[in-house]
């Protein structure tokens, strides 16, 4: 399906009660893997201003929606979705300033921008989990989910069989396990903890 004319319902300038909550069942979406799709300055590594450059030939071929895997700063140990820092973009993709030109000249094309927001666990290289095992009476103490011994949750299923033994991992600086439902350098958010929610 080609959408030549895509129907105003979500974006900032348009009403609430002119929104279509359905939008997405008409919507030609792409994944754009950044890494790989366009490299504006040539140093053999897709970027944010190498997708920009891209939108016309995007919106072309029908495309009204661009679904961005995690770019945020990270160590890489899963594709980036073991997030370091949720306000810093990969430097080989580019700056916070390039994401946001990017999103608006998306918008200008009448073209949504959806990213994958990996909001269930950091990278443990995030200062946050840095703090919070140095310190867990500190303000970050309780960002993470940590436990005397590995029993809670013990019946649930361990996503990555094959290189994690338990969801929960000791930690040597904390002398305390924390929980996490994927890699075991992916600690858990403590969503429980208002602190957390807020952030």
């Amino acid at each position: 399906m080609i959408v030549n004319e895509p129907v105003p319902d979500t974006f900032e300038d348009t009403p609430a009660k002119d929104r279509d909550p359905e939008w997405f069942k008409r919507a030609v979406f792409y994944e754009v893997l950044v890494r790989s799709f366009q490299d504006s300055n040539g140093d053999g590594v897709g970027d944010l201003k190498g997708i920009t450059a891209k939108l016309d030939y995007l919106q072309w071929l029908g495309v009204d929606c661009l679904w961005l895997p995690p770019f945020f700063k990270s160590p890489l140990r899963d594709g980036g979705y073991d997030v370091s820092d949720y306000t810093a973009v990969l430097p080989e993709f580019g700056d916070l300033a390039d994401f946001v030109e990017f999103v608006d000249a998306a918008h200008q094309r009448g073209m949504r921008v959806i990213i994958d927001f990996v909001m269930n666990h950091t990278s443990d290289q995030h200062p946050w989990f840095q703090e919070s095992r140095k310190d867990p009476d500190g303000p970050y103490g309780d960002y993470y989910m940590w436990a005397d011994d590995d029993n809670q949750y013990a019946d649930a299923r361990i996503i990555f069989v094959d290189t994690e033994v338990s969801n929960w991992t000791f930690d040597p600086v904390r002398k305390q396990y924390f929980f996490h439902r994927f890699f075991s350098h992916q600690p858990d958010l403590n969503y429980e903890n208002p602190a957390v929610q807020e952030e």
